[in-house]
């Protein structure tokens, strides 16, 4: 027992004796800012020290930093809300629609929240001997936060408070959209996918007659063939990229382009790339090729 844990302690100590040296090779001791220690980050994955994946995560970790919650924030333009004068059906028929669980609730309109439904506190009105339905019955305080919060401390404030979405407002007390510890989270380590996301291998799913979702890496050569389309794919080679070009800079979610006629809308990106976009087709465009 004692010889393991020797040889435990020798091997710690020899890792740490690497990164010591790593560290005083590349900067002369420890990194000294930040530039510093994103640059060790990056190092190490090139040098196959970390894998791709941890790399991004902390990269993701020290981009919060400089993040503002407007940065990550779901436009108002995208919030899927309930009304407080809704029934219990309309409710539902929101709920399944958009597969959420969380609901800002307004009276007139978005500026007017007034609380935060959870799909779980539905349940109890389902039962066939179920007292009559009320939103007051189930409704939550919102959380509001300016746009210029530090997502940082919204993600510290998140979790110490233990709530999962927040309101946010702009400086005139305006609603201009909200964010939730999903959206921070993403930041950190990617996309976080569920049982109701696209699969990975879908580049195309139709999400109405006119819209579709498309994964910004699918190529824009397949896009042309499916669609009867002819953009260019001489300097880019993605959606993404198509996107991006653009735009002339990364885009933000909630962002919307026109090009050739068709409406391009940013549904997912994060500090370094677009991950996903919906295109609304005009309504004389070709019939897709969808292979079978």
């Amino acid at each position: 027992m004692s010889d393991d844990n020797s040889h435990s302690s020798d091997t710690i100590n020899s890792k740490k004796g690497f990164f010591s040296l790593l560290l005083s090779q590349l900067f002369h001791g420890e990194p000294k800012n930040r530039d510093e220690l994103l640059a060790l980050i990056r190092d190490s994955g090139q040098n196959e020290l970390i894998d791709e994946d941890t790399r991004d995560m902390l990269e993701g970790v020290m981009d919060i930093a400089d993040q503002r919650v407007r940065d990550i924030m779901i436009p108002r333009s995208q919030m899927v809300t309930l009304k407080r004068n809704q029934t219990l059906d309309e409710c539902l028929d929101v709920i399944i629609e958009s597969a959420h669980s969380r609901f800002p609730v307004i009276s007139e309109d978005k500026d007017h929240v007034e609380g935060i439904l959870m799909a779980k506190d539905l349940l109890p009105f389902m039962r066939s001997d179920a007292e009559a339905f009320s939103m007051e019955k189930v409704l939550r305080q919102a959380v509001v936060v300016p746009e210029s919060k530090r997502v940082d401390r919204m993600l510290k404030e998140f979790r110490s408070q233990r709530y999962h979405m927040a309101i946010v407002i702009d400086e005139f007390g305006g609603v201009s959209g909200l964010v939730t510890i999903e959206d921070i989270l993403e930041l950190i380590v990617g996309e976080i996918e569920d049982e109701y996301d696209e699969e990975d291998d879908i580049d195309f799913r139709q999400l109405s007659r006119h819209t579709w979702t498309l994964r910004a890496l699918a190529s824009i050569e397949d896009f042309n063939e499916t669609f009867g389309t002819h953009f260019s794919d001489d300097e880019v080679d993605t959606i993404g990229g198509l996107v991006m070009q653009a735009f002339g800079h990364l885009p933000a979610r909630g962002e919307t382009i026109d090009i050739d006629g068709y409406q391009f809308k940013v549904a997912m990106a994060d500090s370094r790339r677009v991950i996903q976009v919906h295109v609304k087709l005009p309504d004389d465009a070709a019939q897709p090729k969808l292979d079978e």
